[in-house]
């Protein structure tokens, strides 16, 4: 004979719950997953494309339904979607154990493969096998951030490499060319140069070139010197934004 499972009994599959604490009571909803930011976002408007089951619990998994009682008594009315909206607008997603735990290594190798193109061995000028940069972010004790994105916790995570790994890294130098008025090259010249690392090449005619590799830090720097001196007639423009062994 088959066992008989308890009705209120809720399988969750594929499902997000979001909870809200209000009104000192819990109150969940069962969601797919993905939907719940799709419908912050304003991509997704269908609550019934969002909830796997249209109403609210104080425990999903139990399969504990909210009483009319207790939504009227925290939301300010028994409507379900009412409730269920709110619950989407201000509640906080949960997220298994396992699936935090993937959510995390995704996110540690995407920032450690945004370094691994912006960054170089200083020795080499050549860039790190993504596996290399995730071992110095180990060993530098970089804790990522999930409510960021990756390309935000770059600058932050070359700063802790640095400051705590044995992995000799820099920015890779950005390659420019200068293009400015043989006047204005001749009164900017030690100016413009003073940001270069590297000149690679430099040439007179009807006006002043040269081409150089730059810390990007120095980019804004050199473009506000020419905004503020060439009156319009000075040309700043990127070559290489991240120039290694590899594209020199």
């Amino acid at each position: 004979m088959p066992i008989q499972q308890p009705s209120n009994q809720i399988k969750l599959t594929n499902v997000s719950i979001v909870r809200l604490k209000k009104g000192g009571k819990r109150f969940e909803i069962a969601c797919y997953k993905n939907k719940v930011q799709e419908w912050r976002s304003g991509v997704e408007t269908s609550l019934d494309d969002v909830l796997q089951i249209s109403n609210v619990f104080i425990n999903v998994s139990k399969g504990e339904v909210a009483k009319s009682n207790d939504l009227q008594k925290a939301f300010g009315t028994s409507s379900v979607d009412d409730a269920v909206k709110e619950i989407l607008k201000k509640g906080e997603v949960q997220v298994g154990e396992k699936e935090r735990e993937h959510d995390l290594t995704a996110l540690r190798k995407e920032i450690a493969t945004f370094v691994a193109e912006k960054c170089v061995d200083p020795a080499t000028q050549r860039p790190y096998p993504v596996g290399m940069i995730e071992k110095a972010m180990a060993e530098a004790g970089v804790s990522v951030k999930t409510g960021k994105n990756a390309k935000s916790q770059v600058a932050e995570t070359l700063r802790l490499i640095q400051a705590g790994s044995k992995l000799p890294i820099q920015r890779a130098r950005m390659r420019v060319r200068v293009v400015v008025p043989n006047v204005d090259g001749e009164r900017l010249e030690e100016q413009i140069k003073s940001s270069a690392e590297h000149v690679e090449r430099e040439e007179k005619g009807e006006t002043w070139e040269i081409v150089m590799l730059i810390d990007p830090t120095q980019f804004k720097t050199l473009n506000e010197l020419l905004l503020k001196e060439c009156k319009g007639k000075g040309r700043l423009e990127t070559l290489t934004l991240a120039a290694t062994a590899d594209n020199s």
